[in-house]
């Protein structure tokens, strides 16, 4: 199946929905709209993924499991050790491809206002500060560029796993506003 493109629409409305992009593309923000539009349930994976501490739970792919097997879900494509289980339930997947200049201003921005906000994230974490992006390999802003590329060769590997699977890409926040409207 070819990509889908901003101007298209489908055929019947998704059951199970995955949204990839790098982070700080707008994936859980475009998830939760999402699972308002077809009335699924939207779960939000890092919130599965992250314990206290940051520490990764160790639940986390038992409750990936149990809830990719209820019908009607949206959530966020992530995490490696869950990612092929997703990506064979999900009958959707809408990708985020963003150019890296666009990604780099929200997750700055995104990381500064939970900062200032001091925002309780998951199970207790706050966003850790900006300046640690100079210290900090994995801060999220170092994150988001370092992995920027993986996204299309993921999505590329999927689509010779699954070239059945609907998958409309996205290359600007303009594009995900002009699709959203389409779908209403």
């Amino acid at each position: 199946m070819p990509l889908l493109e901003a101007t298209d629409r489908l055929a019947e409305p998704p059951r199970s929905v995955l949204v990839a992009g790098t982070s700080g593309a707008g994936k859980s923000t475009l998830a939760a709209r999402l699972a308002g539009v077809f009335g699924l349930e939207h779960v939000e994976i890092d919130g599965l993924f992250h314990g206290p501490g940051w520490a990764p739970r160790p639940e986390f792919v038992a409750d990936v499991e149990r809830f990719s097997s209820r019908p009607g879900w949206v959530t966020e494509w992530q995490y490696h050790t869950v990612r092929p289980l997703l990506a064979g339930r999900a009958d959707l997947l809408v990708w985020l491809d963003y150019p890296r200049h666009v990604v780099m201003r929200r997750v700055v921005a995104r990381t500064v206002r939970r900062r200032l906000r001091n925002e309780e994230l998951w199970n207790g974490n706050r966003e850790r500060g900006l300046l640690r992006v100079l210290v900090d390999r994995d801060h999220i802003v170092r994150w988001a560029w370092r992995t920027h590329a993986a996204t299309p060769k993921r999505v590329a590997e999927l689509l010779e796993l699954r070239p059945e699977l609907r998958v409309v890409r996205l290359r600007s926040p303009s594009e995900c506003e002009a699709w959203l409207a389409g779908l209403g």
